[in-house]
């Protein structure tokens, strides 16, 4: 299976703007740029895209780990925190924050934890990022 995306810029980095598609037509043109990226700016930029590509494939290999082990989920609310730090060669994407609340019926914290972390080192979002993968993970009524 491959999926695509595609970016087109136009002109310097500070002054420049950009625009994101993707195959499935999610994105069709969204603006981007230095100042949505690094100044508040309404707009998209990579690290939030990121941070949405990681919480949507975690929540999948969780929910379906979670299945393998006998439990359904009522629900998997996961919030990705991307960290982006600048470094002696540039900036690096250097850690990942997932919180995870998640209401799984007869699901035990234990058993909750395990397959929660589990997920997390098997997602293939985390299998592909080079940075640190933390996750504050809990079970709610």
């Amino acid at each position: 299976m491959k999926k695509t995306a595609s970016a087109i810029w136009q002109g310097g980095l500070k002054d420049g703007k950009g625009l994101l598609s993707t195959e499935s037509g999610a994105l069709k043109q969204n603006p981007y740029g230095f100042n949505t990226r690094f100044e508040g700016s309404p707009g998209t930029n990579p690290e939030e895209l990121i941070g949405a590509a990681h919480a949507g494939c975690f929540s999948m290999a969780l929910s379906m780990m979670l299945g393998e082990a006998g439990f359904t989920p009522d629900r998997i609310d996961t919030a990705a925190e991307v960290t982006l730090d600048q470094q002696d060669d540039g900036f690096a994407i250097t850690a990942v924050h997932l919180v995870l609340r998640a209401k799984v019926p007869g699901a035990s914290e234990a058993q909750f934890l395990e397959i929660a972390n589990t997920a997390k080192a098997g997602c293939p979002v985390s299998k592909v990022l080079n940075a640190k993968i933390s996750l504050d993970a809990a079970l709610v009524g």
